[in-house]
């Protein structure tokens, strides 16, 4: 990361973009500056889901099959969820779950079984296989976030945490369950 002298990263794609619709438009520069957050928390997503991605492809997943992992592996005991939970977690169709867990099982990560109380229901359920994967990965996971934040120390990323969970709680983002 490029910084000046006092540590001022210096301008970003969306200063640029603020500078074009104030050349544009003069009669905007007073109310861009929601941009200077959105903007800016778009850009991220979309960066850091790239070098999420990556991450996981050099570890031989994809990145939704880590979250069905980790989604299991913090599920607690026995393991397992339903494909109707993932949807709701996830909200992806349900054949994009199918896929996916399908991709999963033929790895030998996960197993369908059929639910006891529901013969009609599947739970999806993680493999000791799926355990060992999701223990190494979340590890060298922690590790990488660790490293995308290393520009900040813990106060600063404390402080900025509560910030985007006041915008979050805001937008009606309270849970997945």
């Amino acid at each position: 990361m490029d910084t000046t002298k006092d540590g001022d990263p210096g301008a970003d794609a969306v200063d640029r973009i603020i500078e074009q619709w104030t050349d544009e438009r003069p009669d905007f520069a007073d109310v861009l500056w929601p941009v200077e957050v959105l903007g800016r928390l778009q850009r991220l997503g979309v960066a850091l889901e790239k070098e999420f991605r990556a991450f996981a492809a050099e570890r031989g997943l994809e990145l939704g099959e880590f979250d069905v992992l980790s989604t299991l592996q913090r599920s607690g005991p026995p393991y397992e969820l339903t494909a109707g939970a993932f949807r709701k977690a996830s909200m992806v169709t349900s054949g994009a779950i199918t896929n996916r867990i399908d991709r999963m099982e033929a790895k030998g990560l996960v197993e369908r079984v059929r639910d006891t109380q529901d013969r009609r229901s599947v739970r999806i359920r993680l493999t000791e296989a799926g355990h060992e994967v999701t223990r190494a990965y979340m590890e060298d996971h922690l590790a990488n976030e660790a490293r995308l934040l290393a520009h900040f120390d813990r106060d600063e990323c404390d402080a900025l945490a509560g910030q985007l969970r006041r915008l979050l709680i805001s937008l009606g983002d309270t849970g997945i369950r």
